[in-house]
């Protein structure tokens, strides 16, 4: 078995070389985001007409419901995969990425409603 002895560096250079980027973390926290969003405005859609309905309805025990959820799965691990991908060695500003996506939280709240959703 081999060892290797790495004698730790202390100059600049090797402390930023170092650092880890945070997009990955900031793909998975947007993704989420729009993974929700997503829920919220095909529960709208699912909700509009018979026809949407139907078209959502994979299982038809649970409905439209069934549609909807395999969808936004869809559409979170989509975006996850493709965000990961564009910002792997990057480093973005998680002050936007969080507020934007608590943004699309809080719409996919509203949009699940049932206030909200008799609206349409």
């Amino acid at each position: 078995m081999r060892h290797t002895l790495v004698e730790p560096q202390t100059d600049s250079t090797a402390i930023v070389a170092q650092t880890k980027q945070n997009g990955p973390a900031a793909a998975a926290i947007l993704a989420a985001g729009i993974g929700s969003f997503a829920l919220g405005v095909l529960t709208i859609l699912g909700d509009m007409s018979v026809a949407s309905k139907s078209c959502l309805a994979f299982y038809r025990p649970t409905g439209a419901l069934s549609g909807v959820t395999t969808i936004a799965i869809a559409v979170w691990l989509a975006a996850w995969v493709l965000l990961d991908r564009l910002w792997k060695d990057r480093n973005v500003s998680l002050k936007k990425v969080n507020v934007v996506s608590l943004v699309l939280l809080a719409l996919s709240f509203l949009a699940t409603f049932p206030p909200m959703t008799n609206l349409f």
